[in-house]
């Protein structure tokens, strides 16, 4: 299994992106989450590459994709979707499945509601679309959306800490030492980038853009009933299990599975995540 590792122009923005798997194949689109970036994926992308073709970008502002100035590129996520949408028209993917976590929840389910045609699958784990999935982990960040002043900015700078990463990635985690410190020493490293502090806050107050967009999501999935896999970390404190539960109500045919993990489930479940993509996929996508 040979992954590289690449740079697409998107209208002028860099797009760092991995690899894998053999492009006559089915695609499978895989988009990360805060604070991370692809990655988070180096385990899951050896579960998938024998039979399907693996594209995994950063997004704008993360990993390795370039980071504008806020004066040249606001950072929302439309535009970021829209950012995505045109790095997969550019590499010339017409049909693909789309693994959405945390941040790239709203991302691609942005892309299938513009795109219903294009999505042939949707893994989502711990990516929510349900108010039913939202924890009072958020409290904080919805003070800032009803009152978007700087002393409710400041507060929320503490999501940025590494005390933070580091809860993220091992809460809900019965062994903690299964976590490699790489994962989330990286992350720090991309969060402590001149200006990435200020991104981030404006993405915490965009967020409620997605929670805007629920309905419209949901009315999406009871349309146009995709395939979907929701496989979520059970103890994870931000994006709870009712959240994947709800996704029954709109795709009764919906496959719900959790794992004993936490937020970032890859880090301790990517071979019983991997197999359940792999049976999933076999299944619904040729």
């Amino acid at each position: 299994m040979t992954v590289r590792f690449k740079t697409a122009d998107v209208d002028g923005l860099k797009v760092f992106y991995r690899e894998a798997g053999d492009a006559t194949r089915p695609t499978v689109l895989l988009l990360h989450g805060f604070p991370s970036a692809s990655h988070m994926f180096r385990d899951l992308i050896p579960e998938l590459t024998s039979n399907y073709h693996v594209v995994a970008p950063d997004l704008p502002g993360f990993g390795m994709t370039e980071q504008p100035a806020r004066e040249q590129f606001a950072y929302t996520f439309e535009n970021i979707a829209n950012v995505v949408d045109r790095f997969t028209e550019v590499l010339g993917l017409d049909h693909f499945a789309i693994y959405v976590f945390d941040y790239g929840a709203p991302v691609g389910f942005r892309i299938a509601v513009k795109h219903p045609d294009r999505i042939t699958a949707i893994v989502t784990q711990n990516g929510n679309t349900y108010l039913q999935g939202v924890s009072e982990a958020f409290a904080p960040v919805q003070a800032y959306w009803k009152e978007p002043n700087q002393t409710n900015r400041d507060a929320l700078r503490g999501f940025l800490a590494p005390e933070t990463t580091l809860f993220q990635y091992t809460h809900g985690v019965a062994d903690p030492s299964m976590v490699s410190p790489d994962g989330r020493n990286l992350d720090d490293h991309y969060l402590a980038r001149t200006g990435n502090d200020e991104i981030q806050l404006d993405l915490l107050l965009d967020y409620q853009t997605n929670v805007a967009l629920y309905e419209t999501i949901q009315a999406y999935l009871r349309e146009h009933q995709p395939p979907l896999l929701a496989i979520w970390g059970k103890n994870d404190p931000f994006f709870i299990p009712p959240g994947a539960e709800a996704f029954k109500r709109d795709v009764p045919a919906a496959d719900i599975r959790f794992v004993d993990s936490g937020h970032f489930a890859l880090e301790t479940h990517a071979p019983e995540i991997g197999a359940a993509m792999r049976e999933f996929l076999a299944k619904h996508v040729s």
